[in-house]
């Protein structure tokens, strides 16, 4: 007999575009991935979506408007991937769309995803479920991560304490007890400061491989003051992203110092190793098992240097436990939605700092 089907939609910190997984779900935990997509972000919507990070003239309505574009382009991810499996959007139960984070403020009891699931629900005629950290931040928590309890439910192991990593434009980790006892936070950046520091510079994307940065030297003296932040200091439950990690951080680093591009390039790298690193020597001490999913999972000098401070600690990729490393949080946004119509939690209170769980998203009705 078929399971269910559902798309999950990410489109994260890295603004790289938008991952569509479509899951098929039986019975108990059991998924299988049938189909995936993904459709890279504009220069305009990528730039609109940065400016938006901070307070810009006409906010209200430039954030409706983009809200709109990103909803147009979501339903265009969502067609082609279902033109790719071969199925009709009548088969699917729900869409799980994370929406765009414009802000992340679980401090002072917000946060905002936009991508105007409402419009979403009308271009494809799939019921879609979103808003899925507010929730949490309502009941006191940081309503992130929430991918730990999908990695609780998917990766956990009786007999190996794993480590499972998403390095996307911020680096989170979820810890695995074979106790059953679960950790998660994020650790600082991922992707996201090498990504515009590549891009200011020599105009790319992102670092293929680790290939600029490879070129370079750690500067220790400023890796050094960038660990000395106080975020890096902060006991779990913790969350963060463009609100602190941005280009004003790193330029009151730079003091305009005379440092090489690639140098500092290199050093950016380093501090998501070690900032990565040093999360696990503190909180997932008994870790025998490291696999890393994202964006920088294909970063094979980043791995690198996160095998060499890791030292005998197994390290691989999700790959090995049967799901690809670029589509583990689009895959995981397909649960979470499932979870809400079958009315189950989808947060760990003991990994938000939420004071219990709940029912996360908000349904709308195809």
């Amino acid at each position: 007999m078929a399971g269910e089907l559902f798309i999950g939609l990410m489109s994260g910190t890295s603004l790289d575009g938008v991952d569509a997984a479509l899951v098929e779900f039986n019975d108990g935990q059991q998924l299988r991935v049938l189909e995936t997509h993904f459709l890279a972000y504009p220069a305009s919507i990528k730039a609109g979506v940065l400016a938006l990070q901070h307070p810009t003239e006409n906010e209200l309505e430039v954030t409706a408007l983009m809200a709109n574009t990103l909803a147009r382009l979501y339903a265009e991810t969502v067609i082609e991937l279902l033109k790719k499996a071969d199925i009709s959007a009548d088969s699917v139960t729900a869409i799980g769309c994370h929406g765009q984070t414009i802000r992340h403020r679980p401090d002072l009891g917000f946060t905002m995803q936009i991508g105007n699931p409402a419009l979403l629900a009308e271009l494809t005629e799939i019921t879609v479920v979103a808003d899925f950290r507010s929730r949490d931040i309502a009941a006191g928590g940081q309503g992130a991560p929430l991918v730990p309890a999908f990695h609780k439910a998917i990766f956990a192991n009786p007999n190996h304490n794993r480590a499972i990593i998403n390095i996307g434009g911020i680096a989170n980790i979820t810890y695995l007890t074979t106790s059953g006892e679960i950790f998660g936070f994020d650790s600082g950046p991922g992707n996201m400061l090498l990504d515009a520091w590549i891009k200011r510079h020599l105009n790319l994307d992102f670092d293929a491989n680790g290939a600029w940065a490879a070129t370079g030297k750690v500067i220790e003296p400023l890796l050094s003051e960038m660990l000395a932040d106080p975020y890096f200091s902060l006991p779990p439950p913790k969350s963060t992203g463009r609100d602190l990690f941005n280009h004003l951080w790193l330029n009151n680093l730079l003091h305009n110092s005379n440092y090489k591009p690639n140098d500092v390039a290199r050093t950016l790298l380093a501090l998501t190793a070690y900032s990565i690193h040093r999360s696990l020597i503190e909180y997932c001490g008994a870790v025998s098992e490291v696999y890393l999913c994202g964006g920088g999972a294909n970063n094979g000098l980043l791995i690198q240097q996160l095998q060499s401070l890791l030292g005998n600690i197994k390290l691989s990729n999700i790959d090995e436990l049967g799901i690809g490393i670029d589509w583990a949080e689009a895959i995981a946004f397909a649960w979470l939605a499932r979870q809400c119509l079958n009315q189950q939690p989808a947060n760990l209170a003991e990994v938000t700092g939420a004071k219990g769980t709940r029912i996360l998203g908000a349904i709308y009705q195809a």
